[in-house]
């Protein structure tokens, strides 16, 4: 098989046949006609030295090597996306880039302003910056996937150094018919009886809570599991259960409304988040400047200074 014969514009006549079950689609979206587009998938399969497609009268569908091709072309062509994107930063004057996970709590509450600022004054330097699981987090730093991770206080990070971000308040939130609204603070110990809506299995809040039931040697009556902050408040002001969340990361406009906070008594509400690099000797010049910004963020945020330069 002579791999350098694929072009990567073939394999998009591929996938976009294979999304609208129709070469003639396909065709039109490549901005082919319909006889060049059926010549490069022929091509393609004598290639393969196998069918891609059955031809139907209503169109194209793919068969089981055509389907197994589909992931392997996506992953292609994502790759060139990527490569075109990275040598265009390049071209464009860009140094380099600095790879970044932090969990949903410091995504939503702090990070946005910190990293516009960090960018206001390195525009030079490209940020990528995914949303993961703090365990996630604190094993890519350990398998140096990534340069830099912002994760919670509760999930252990023995290989990893390790300095304080930011701290943050876990809050109780009910709906605007439960009995708690209004209510003074309590100890979560004494809400334990109530269905509560949590994140997935593995999420560092999630473990809190778990950790705390268990303490109080009671069981945490999870009824929904979502995937996000958001989805936590829309199913607690709909009435499926309460939970707990930062305090800065529920919308405003949502409290008082829709929403209430009361306030824990528990003195782990108060949370640590960290920010932490597998070896700081080992990172990058751009990677090692946003870490040392972000960890002098907290103190600047605070006095509404701007963060020096390191």
């Amino acid at each position: 098989m002579n791999l350098s014969r694929f072009d990567p514009h073939t394999l998009r006549v591929f996938l976009l046949a294979a999304q609208h079950s129709s070469l003639t689609k396909a065709a039109q979206e490549a901005h082919l006609t319909l006889s060049a587009a059926s010549k490069r998938i022929s091509e393609l399969e004598k290639q393969l030295n196998c069918t891609l497609f059955i031809r139907q009268a209503r169109g194209v569908a793919l068969t089981p090597a055509g389907q197994a091709l589909v992931e392997h072309a996506q992953q292609v062509i994502s790759t060139i996306n990527r490569m075109a994107a990275d040598m265009g930063d390049y071209a464009a004057g860009l140094r380099g880039q600095v790879r970044m996970w932090a969990n949903t709590s410091a995504v939503i509450q702090f990070l946005p302003g910190d990293l516009a600022r960090f960018s206001s004054q390195n525009p030079a330097i490209r940020l990528s910056l995914e949303e993961k699981l703090s365990h996630e987090i604190i094993s890519a730093l350990i398998q140096e996937k990534i340069d830099i991770g912002i994760f919670a206080d509760n999930i252990p990070s023995g290989q990893v150094q390790k300095s304080l971000y930011r701290f943050d308040q876990l809050v109780l939130l009910v709906p605007s018919s439960h009995a708690l609204r209004g209510s003074s603070p309590v100890y979560f110990k004494d809400v334990l009886h109530e269905g509560f809506v949590g994140l997935p299995d593995g999420s560092a809040l999630l473990v809190r809570m778990q950790e705390a039931a268990l303490a109080a040697e009671k069981s945490l009556r999870l009824r929904v599991q979502v995937s996000s902050f958001d989805a936590i408040c829309r199913m607690i002001e709909a009435g499926l259960g309460i939970g707990l969340l930062p305090r800065a990361s529920v919308r405003p406009e949502i409290l008082g409304t829709g929403l209430h906070a009361v306030d824990l008594l528990d003195s782990w509400a108060e949370r640590t988040l960290w920010i932490g690099v597998r070896n700081e000797h080992s990172l990058t010049p751009d990677a090692l400047r946003l870490y040392a910004f972000l960890k002098r963020a907290r103190h600047a945020s605070q006095n509404n200074e701007a963060v020096p330069l390191p």
